[in-house]
């Protein structure tokens, strides 16, 4: 039986390699695709004849832009309302690449560090580049906290900046150590279902109960990050003195 750490291996499904670089698609990169087009369709199907009373589907979109847009807000502040859009397709795109990854046979490309850090690495460097273009130099303020005696800022500051640029990686590690956790015990529970027989029926209901923890898991994770995003875009927006 395979070991539970096998389910996270990247497989070349077309090899690519141009002038040494291998570009191959892979397995990551096909659910990826997956899950854009999923969002694509959702999108496509709920908005494509607005209805003033609602459908199922439009309902749906419309009730996940509203968590969206009221998360935007209460942790960004109403002229964070402009960011909606990518905030969004973010966090529709980590909902649907955490849930498909429970499909049978499925890969869930949040599990690797270097997808989640690659989205996490792009929110850090759109979200300076706004502070810097709404606050010009003001936007360093943020790392000299004020009331705080001169000589304590030779401590502060430097901690200040360390915290700041972290943080891609304190958001990246959140999602992908969550979703591979969580995927680690699932794969190990179902070898014990395997090596017990009829005797597993215990783990069996374990795994029941823990992919619906793991349903909610995936759910709350991109809501995380997406919070997470918009609490550091009210930095980049709002000057702090």
């Amino acid at each position: 039986m395979a070991g539970p750490l096998e389910q996270f291996e990247i497989k070349r499904i077309v090899p690519i390699e141009i002038a040494g670089y291998d570009i191959s698609f892979t397995n990551s990169a096909a659910w990826m695709f997956f899950a854009v087009g999923v969002a694509t369709l959702i999108l496509c199907l709920g908005l494509r004849r607005p209805q003033l009373v609602p459908g199922r589907a439009q309902g749906m979109v419309e009730s996940l832009g509203e968590v969206i847009d009221d998360t935007i807000v209460s942790s960004a502040g109403p002229e964070a309302r402009r960011y909606f859009p990518v905030i969004f397709t973010t966090f529709l795109f980590i909902l649907l690449a955490n849930l498909s990854g429970l499909l049978p046979y499925s890969f869930t490309t949040t599990s690797h560090i270097v997808v989640t850090f690659a989205m996490a690495l792009v929110a850090f460097i759109a979200i300076t580049l706004v502070g810097i273009a709404n606050q010009g130099i003001g936007f360093l303020k943020m790392f000299v906290p004020s009331g705080v005696p001169p000589v304590m800022l030779l401590i502060l500051v430097p901690i200040e900046i360390i915290s700041y640029f972290i943080r891609p990686i304190s958001l990246s590690v959140r999602l992908f150590a969550n979703m591979m956790a969580g995927h680690v015990l699932l794969k190990v529970l179902a070898g014990f279902v395997v090596a017990l027989g009829v005797f597993g029926v215990v783990p069996l209901l374990a795994i029941v109960a823990m992919t619906a923890l793991e349903v909610l898991v995936a759910v709350l994770q991109a809501y995380v990050f997406t919070t997470l995003v918009c609490v550091y875009l009210n930095d980049a927006l709002h000057a702090h003195h």
